[in-house]
């Protein structure tokens, strides 16, 4: 029983380290970013890898849609007027991945006195692997005119177990897609 809460609160701490999302970004220094004041869509808008029916939802990506097109607005960018090409194209990914975590957990082994004494019994290691699932949500800007990557900004998560529910989906997309757009325009 020690055991298994152990593990259970190792794995709990490991996985609340991993939910820290890491935002990265990178970005062409040599673009006048102040000039881009308009954007659109690239075709296809949002890409999923893998091309999974249980991943690929219209609802997911109406959901990543708003929160991107909320996020550039807050930016000062404005959708171009329809037909017309924006000063930026915005293409999406949501990217879900299996990843495995080895966890190591240790019982048992001495405690030494303040006068060197050694008191306790045997040291045992338990290893076990630890499966997940992580979504990143990758935004790519790309030049209007040239149709090169200027900006790009990605955060991964990692997936619950459990179907969060539709309002849940979309506070997650929304925080995840306001941490990669962040610090756009660079500076």
């Amino acid at each position: 029983m020690f055991r298994r809460l152990a593990l259970l609160s190792v794995v709990a701490l490991l996985l609340s380290a991993c939910e820290s999302n890491q935002v990265n970004r990178d970005f062409d220094a040599s673009r006048d970013f102040a000039a881009y004041r308009s954007w659109s869509w690239k075709d296809p808008a949002l890409q999923y890898r893998p091309d999974d029916p249980r991943i690929k939802s219209d609802l997911t990506e109406q959901r990543i849609r708003a929160a991107v097109a909320s996020e550039l607005d807050q930016r000062g960018l404005r959708p171009a007027p329809a037909g017309a090409r924006g000063d930026l194209s915005v293409q999406t990914y949501l990217i879900v991945e299996n990843r495995q975590q080895q966890i190591t957990t240790n019982y048992g082994g001495g405690w030494g006195g303040y006068w060197g004494g050694y008191w306790g019994g045997p040291m045992y290691n338990e290893t076990r692997s630890v499966d997940y699932k992580v979504a990143t949500i990758q935004v790519d800007l790309l030049d209007g005119h040239d149709g090169k990557l200027v900006w790009r900004g990605s955060s991964e998560q990692i997936m619950n177990n459990y179907p969060p529910s539709p309002a849940e989906r979309s506070a997650a997309i929304q925080k995840t897609v306001t941490k990669v757009l962040a610090n756009y325009p660079p500076k």
